[in-house]
């Protein structure tokens, strides 16, 4: 196990974290599947072992520090060791204007997009920085735009940008970036299309409609193949950046090592 690298990825239940654990399960890697699913995640786990992965099912909130912690002492005593840490679980969730939002609703999105990885960050970092692992952290385009009616989600993930940065000054060992995965089709763009109506400007609603029904929305697994490639070989001059998961820097190298698509 000693040669082999160990990854943590939250939100990897389905979609983008589902598909990035498979990159990593197909390059040789242990992963600890981190969502709260259960059954969902044993599922990502089939997947992972049968492209040549390890696993570890840690079902867990990740807006509760004590869950986490808990899901990081279960990785270091299966595998003994943390190379990489995907912190992907997102919400987009309350989708409504500020002032008819319900004040926990708005305060969750917050926990889980932002405060989420700050929890497996702070879990994590010691066995990180013994290996001078990476981390990264799925951001969004939202965290650059002033979207109406999704305000936690576009607040969260701009924070999540700036966070990122002061722990790449602080944890200079480590090699910690944001990256933006671009619309994806995930069961997120499926909330936003059946939610949005009611909340969003009609104009809005109608973008996210389009992206669907004219094929703009990116598979997760190409995306995920570029999270992947960074979670196990971002340079660390990438450390405190906002990346594009397309960037040419990412994008090819990460097709050159894992191909077009997974291998079973």
């Amino acid at each position: 196990m000693n040669n082999i690298p160990v990854a943590i990825v939250t939100g990897a239940s389905r979609g983008l974290g589902a598909a990035v654990a498979c990159w990593l399960g197909q390059a040789g890697a242990a992963v600890t599947l981190i969502a709260r699913s259960e059954a969902k995640l044993n599922q990502t786990g089939n997947d992972v072992r049968r492209l040549g992965g390890e696993t570890l099912v840690c079902r867990a909130d990740v807006s509760h520090y004590d869950a986490c912690r808990k899901a990081v002492d279960k990785t270091l005593d299966r595998f003994g060791r943390i190379d990489a840490l995907v912190n992907n679980a997102g919400i987009v969730q309350p989708i409504s204007a500020i002032v008819r939002t319900d004040p926990d609703d708005w305060r969750y999105n917050i926990e889980v997009n932002l405060i989420g990885p700050f929890n497996l960050i702070r879990a994590a970092a010691a066995a990180l920085n013994r290996q001078k692992g990476r981390i990264v952290n799925v951001s969004s385009g939202a965290a650059n735009l002033a979207l109406e009616s999704i305000s936690a989600y576009c607040t969260g993930k701009a924070a999540l940008n700036h966070f990122t940065r002061i722990l790449a000054v602080e944890e200079p060992g480590l090699t910690a970036l944001t990256v933006r995965p671009g619309v994806v089709d995930t069961d997120m763009q499926t909330f936003i299309r059946q939610e949005g109506p009611r909340a969003m400007p009609a104009d809005q609603a109608d973008y996210y409609r389009q992206l669907k029904d004219r094929g703009q929305l990116e598979p997760a697994l190409i995306p995920a193949r570029s999270i992947a490639w960074l979670a196990l070989y971002a340079p660390h001059e990438f450390s405190g950046r906002y990346l594009d998961y397309d960037d040419d820097r990412i994008s090819k190298p990460a097709l050159a090592v894992f191909g077009e698509r997974f291998s079973n």
